[in-house]
This record gives C-alpha cells, structure tokens and sequence, in this order.
C-alpha cells in the first residue's frame, strides 16, 4: 500500500483531531468525507481540501468509492455497528471512534464483520498515545516505581472560556442513554480512563462502581468505580463536574490526572484535556527525590495525531492496531460491569481480556 487514502465519516468539531494526522503526511490523504449536515462537509471539506464531488450526505456514497483504502468512523454510538458493517463489506480498512458499540454483542458482530471481510478493525482511542501517559508507561516498564501497588484516575470537569464551544444540538445524542449507551462522564469519557488504566496494567478481575446522578439526571456524576487486577493492585476512576469550575485548555474543560504508586515510587499525570495545575506534565517521586519531567509534547491534539498514523503504519506494515477489536470489546466489558455494579450493588466479576502492547 503506497499512500492510504482515506475517508472520514462523521465531521463533527472532533473530527478536525483526526483529519490533523493525515495533514502533512506522506503516507496518507484525505480523499472524501460524509456527514447528513451540510455546514460541516463545506467546512471540514474547505478546511482539509476535499473536492465538492467527494463530499457526501450519505457514509454509502463514500463507501461505494474507489479511491478510499479506510474510513474514520466518527458518528453517535448507536450508528457504529450499522456503518462499520457497512465499511467492511466495502472492503474498507476502518478506525471506529470509542466505544467500540454499545453492548458487547454488538462489538462482536463488529469484529466477525471485519475479520469475514479481511479488513484490519482499530478502535480509536487517543489517551493511550499521548505522551505523558506513554511517558508513564515507560517508568512502569523500566521499574521506576517498583511492582504496580494501585492506579488512581481523576476527571474534573468544569468551563474553560478558551476551549471549544461545541452546539447544545451537536451534543444533545450524548445525553441520550438510547444512542450513547450510557453517560456521558463514566460511560464515554470513562473510555478514555479504563483504556489508560488497561494500558498502564491490564484489564482487572473484578469490578464495583457507584454512579451518580446530577443536574436532573443529564449527568452521570459524581462516581467512582474501583477495581481489582489478579496480581492485587487496586484501581479506581473518579468523576466529577463543578460547574464553577474555570480550567486551562483549549479543547474541553476538564481536568484529567492519574497517580500509580508503586512499591518504590509514585508517578504523576497531571494533565489530559485540560489542566488545572502548572507542574511537569509528568512527576516521579522515588528514593526521597521528585523529578519533573516536561520534555514531551503535552497537549492533547497530538494523541489523535500519533493514534492516527499508527493506524496508518499498521495497514503498511500488516502489524495489529492499538486497539484492536477484541481490546475494544473488552474495554467496553469494562466500562458494562461499571454500569451493571451500579445498577445492581454487586462487585462484577471480570474474565482478563488481551493485554496492552507498546504504542511507540
């Protein structure tokens, strides 16, 4: 495959982070997009050089199309079985944006869909590629912080008066249990948490959650789920929304830190979509001695960057994606047995999927 040409479904304001890494690469274009609303394929289609004859209303029209080797599929959850299947029996190469589906039958239809079909299936998640939880990784790896005793993940979300300003409309699918399978903060934005926690130790044996529920039920916050891996170490993810609460960034308003204590050391994220604090973006305490480490690129566009062109690498080298379809299924196993603890005040009990494998 000399340049992958590719066709992004769904032009939504997320979309400009993916389309970022085929800008400038010499490995892929950009060759059509598809979304029902107008102002974003003449927007995204102006912005990314994308000809009016290969923008379309209709992702089958994109799909019917030669020129176009995989899709991004970038559409509200319960669209993704529906279009991946249609993707691969196009033959298309496809990067399916997280959640994988919304239950696990669905991610299964998904993977036999593609694997039928002899199409590589990624499911898109960002937080694994950007640098300072790739930095971390890299400190477990190496025995920084000795064997992995617990993992703590923490988003705050607030305002941020210098990020996006996304449409209520644009948004409102997302409040919606019956298209996005379940709340916004632990059930979509705890993708990002579960993936990271995976990636830094693997899927866990056992599961507990408490979801909350604020601002008559639109949000599914404040939370905690917590976990257990079958070597002992405990994890846990916690969410919460202040409204009053104005953050740095320039994406969302919200704060993401993880803290991995080890049996020798500590490591600190301090930052994910935004920040709140001003400290090295990466912080290793050990032998009495704390090391700020900011010599890595830490704002969070880069993550879709690297995530997409590994997908690229992947499809010319013929090497597995992170994350491949049966991780995607599992980590939305993960983000299930949270929903059903909750639902039902029980500890989920958890089958340990595929581990994680290095993202450089």
């Amino acid at each position: 495959m000399k340049k992958v040409k590719v066709g992004i479904i769904g032009c939504g304001r997320i979309s400009d982070l993916h389309a970022a890494a085929y800008h400038h690469f010499k490995h892929a274009t950009i060759t059509a997009i598809a979304d029902p609303n107008e102002d974003n394929r003449t927007t995204r289609g102006e912005a990314w050089n994308v000809p009016e004859s290969a923008r379309f209303a209709d992702a089958a029209d994109l799909l019917a199309r030669d020129d176009v080797d995989m899709v991004e599929v970038l559409v509200p959850h319960d669209l993704h079985e529906q279009i991946t299947e249609q993707a691969a029996a196009a033959g298309k190469h496809i990067a399916l944006q997280k959640p994988m589906a919304m239950d696990v039958a669905q991610c299964q239809r998904i993977i036999d869909a593609a694997t039928s079909a002899g199409v590589t299936l990624k499911v898109f998640e960002n937080f694994v590629f950007y640098p300072p939880i790739q930095r971390a990784r890299d400190l477990i790896d190496a025995g920084e912080i000795g064997d992995v005793l617990s993992i703590r993940l923490k988003s705050a979300a607030g305002y941020s008066t210098e990020g996006w300003q996304v449409p209520a409309e644009a948004m409102a699918w997302r409040f919606d249990a019956a298209r996005a399978g379940g709340g916004p903060q632990v059930f979509d934005d705890g993708h990002h948490k579960f993936s990271s926690a995976w990636y830094l130790h693997g899927f866990p044996q056992s599961v507990h959650a408490y979801i909350g529920s604020s601002f008559n039920g639109v949000l599914d916050s404040p939370s905690v789920v917590t976990w257990q891996h079958a070597d002992g170490a405990v994890g846990s993810f916690e969410a919460t929304f202040s409204p009053e609460l104005r953050l740095h960034g320039k994406y969302y308003g919200q704060d993401d830190r993880i803290e991995i204590t080890g049996t020798k050391g500590v490591i600190w994220v301090t930052r994910g979509h935004g920040r709140m604090s001003d400290v090295a973006p990466v912080v290793l305490y050990k032998d009495q001695r704390t090391t700020h480490m900011d010599d890595m690129d830490a704002d969070w566009g880069v993550s879709f960057v690297a995530s997409g062109r590994h997908f690229v690498h992947a499809l010319m080298d013929g090497t597995d994606p992170v994350i491949t379809g049966e991780q995607g299924r599992d980590l939305l196993a993960f983000s299930l047995a949270a929903q059903r603890s909750a639902a039902e005040g029980i500890r989920v009990e958890m089958v340990p999927g595929p581990p994680p494998s290095a993202t450089q």
